[in-house]
């Protein structure tokens, strides 16, 4: 069984600083692409930053110049630093990975528990 577990959110000031972390394990042959997502209040779920194994990365126009996603294929895990934070990154953001469980299965789509990320004074 596959779990991605989510750390890092907390309470920032504006213009601070935070790192998620996503770390994926249990029973994995393979990572393929990994994501961030973020929900606000009463919205959908929105995509803010993608990476694939080679280290590829896109970026949603709102978080660029300010957020860097990272991984470390070794240690299934991904990384999201987030700087220059605004109230406007106020939400909940989850962790996204598609992982084959065996060789030769087709990749499947798992998500975090979610982490809340508040940006106040």
């Amino acid at each position: 069984q596959v779990q991605l577990v989510e750390s890092g959110g907390g309470l920032v000031q504006p213009g601070g600083s935070l790192r998620l972390s996503c770390a994926a394990s249990g029973s994995i042959y393979s990572v393929y692409s990994m994501a961030w997502y973020r929900q606000f209040l009463g919205k959908q779920r929105e995509l803010v930053a993608g990476i694939i194994s080679g280290g590829s990365t896109n970026y949603a126009d709102s978080v660029k110049g300010r957020f860097t996603l990272s991984r470390d294929n070794a240690k299934n895990t991904m990384y999201l630093q987030m700087n220059n934070l605004k109230p406007e990154d106020t939400a909940v953001y989850y962790c996204n990975a598609d992982i084959s469980e065996a060789r030769g299965t087709i990749p499947l789509d798992y998500w975090g528990q979610g982490t809340q990320v508040t940006v106040s004074s």
